[in-house]
C-alpha cells in the first residue's frame, strides 16, 4: 500500500476525492429536492404537497 502513495502524492489525490464526494453529495441533494417527495413545498405543506401525498405508498 505504501509503494501506491509513491504513484500519486497523497495531497492532490485525498483533495481530489474529498472534491468529488462534495460534489456528488451536492448533487444528489438538489436531484433529491427538485423530486415532488422530497421537495420543500412538500415538507411545508405548500403547493407541491398533494403531489407528495399521492406519491405516498
Amino acid at each position: 500500500m505504501w509503494r501506491l502513495w509513491l504513484i500519486f502524492d497523497p495531497r492532490r489525490t485525498l483533495t481530489a476525492l474529498f472534491l468529488f464526494l462534495f460534489v456528488l453529495a451536492f448533487l444528489l441533494h438538489f436531484i433529491m429536492i427538485s423530486t415532488d417527495y422530497y421537495s420543500i413545498e412538500s415538507w411545508w405543506g405548500g403547493v407541491g404537497a398533494d403531489a407528495a401525498e399521492e406519491a405516498t405508498p
